[in-house]
């Protein structure tokens, strides 16, 4: 299965005859791309979701319900799991067996894509790395995340979202300076080490196009967590200034943080003398432009709170409502801050349409979250909600051209 119709023919022609088409594809943007998800908790199923969203065929390789321990994401019928591994098909396979590995390498042969986030080490143990694999399917594009890297003296630790926010540096940054470090409320270390990780293959499938070769890429939590830090990791090399914790209010740019109007919080972004200048004569003190205090920027960092705090003044004379329409009038950003419930009652949140609708036949009615960017031409939505583990293992090895008499087998032995 590959880049051209030629081969997206070829390749179901030779695994199988009258294929039914059971991939229920999001969008037509990755249909031809197969892709094979060996990973676990969140980092690796983000970037398998992001190419399931696009269309591309994701087969979730799982351990079979003997062998499982805990589970993560809350179980396979939590809202979290439930978000995670929609659009995807699953399987399950004994990867301690040996013909557990061998069905996963002939299912591989066909694959345009793997993903995988074991430890570094267990990929090269179970023989499915990528010079391994790269010999039968030399178009394969491979991708690993892990916690450190796949090399370098932390590469065998295990490695979880808040220990590469802490590593990273963002947990220095976040929060007020009396409280000490403070995480983000969101995996932000998993979300993007996947995110970047899908933004690699799809780079990588790109540049077989011309190559005709697939490649290894891998990314980390922590690789991903340092690149996040952006103009943060540029203060230190650049300018030789260690960022500190600056709590709800931007660095380097003031006035831009939390304000308080008479009915609550919100959001105000003042950047550049212009603005400045306008969102002084909305707030009914002009006087600020010339005062030798605020008048420009490195006198409103000295003078910061003392600004805030004048802000907050005349903030509370009116509610949010009111500044919010003014001083976006005036091209002062602002808004509002809300919760997970308020957010979604946003009436701009409504017009983006970004909450999709699918039935799970398994839980009923579903409303989940889709795709931030929107293709116009090959859009994507929910196709199908999150399966049960292994609810396709039977399909999918059947397309491989496995017999009844094979599956039979193999379910009796343990192998899915």
């Amino acid at each position: 299965m590959g880049d051209t119709f030629a081969s997206f023919v070829c390749f179901y022609c030779s695994f199988c005859s009258g294929y039914s088409m059971p991939h229920l594809p999001a969008s037509s943007a990755l249909q031809r791309f197969r892709v094979v998800d060996l990973t676990q908790v969140r980092a690796g199923p983000t970037a398998c979701r992001q190419l399931a969203d696009w269309g591309a065929d994701v087969i979730q390789v799982q351990m079979p319900e003997h062998m499982r321990g805990d589970d993560t994401l809350g179980g396979q019928e939590g809202s979290d799991y439930q978000y995670t591994h929609r659009n995807k098909r699953s399987i399950t396979l004994n990867l301690k067996e040996e013909e557990g590995i061998s069905v996963l390498k002939r299912l591989i042969g066909g694959a345009d894509v793997v993903v995988e986030n074991f430890r570094p080490d267990v990929k090269f143990r179970l023989g499915i790395d990528y010079e391994t694999l790269r010999v039968d399917n030399p178009r394969l594009v491979y991708a690993s995340i892990s916690g450190f890297g796949q090399s370098g003296p932390l590469a065998a630790r295990p490695g979880f979202d808040q220990i590469a926010q802490g590593m990273g540096g963002l947990m220095s940054v976040t929060g007020l300076a009396e409280q000490g470090p403070m995480r983000v409320g969101i995996p932000i270390a998993d979300l993007c080490a996947g995110i970047f990780a899908a933004q690699g293959i799809l780079v990588a499938l790109l540049e077989r196009e011309t190559s005709g070769k697939g490649q290894w890429l891998h990314t980390s939590l922590l690789e991903s967590m340092v690149y996040m830090m952006d103009f943060q990791t540029s203060r230190w090399l650049i300018d030789g200034e260690v960022a500190t914790q600056a709590g709800n209010f931007h660095p380097t740019s003031i006035p831009t943080g939390v304000y308080k109007a008479r009915d609550g919080y919100m959001n105000i972004a003042v950047f550049g003398s212009r603005i400045w200048e306008r969102f002084c004569e909305i707030l009914g003190a002009p006087q600020w432009v010339s005062d030798e205090r605020y008048k420009d920027k490195m006198g409103r960092s000295v003078n910061r709170d003392s600004l805030n705090a004048e802000i907050n003044r005349l903030l509370a004379a009116q509610d949010r409502a009111y500044w919010i329409e003014r001083l976006n009038v005036g091209g002062v950003a602002c808004g509002l801050i809300n919760s997970m419930q308020e957010a979604f009652e946003e009436p701009q949140i409504k017009h983006l349409n970004m909450v999709k609708d699918v039935v799970s036949a398994h839980l009923g009615a579903q409303r989940l979250v889709g795709q931030p960017m929107q293709l116009e031409r090959t859009p994507s939505t929910i196709a199908r909600a999150a399966p049960r583990r292994g609810e396709h293992t039977e399909e999918i090895l059947t397309e491989l051209g496995l017999s009844a008499g094979d599956l039979a087998r193999m379910k009796s032995t343990g192998v899915y």
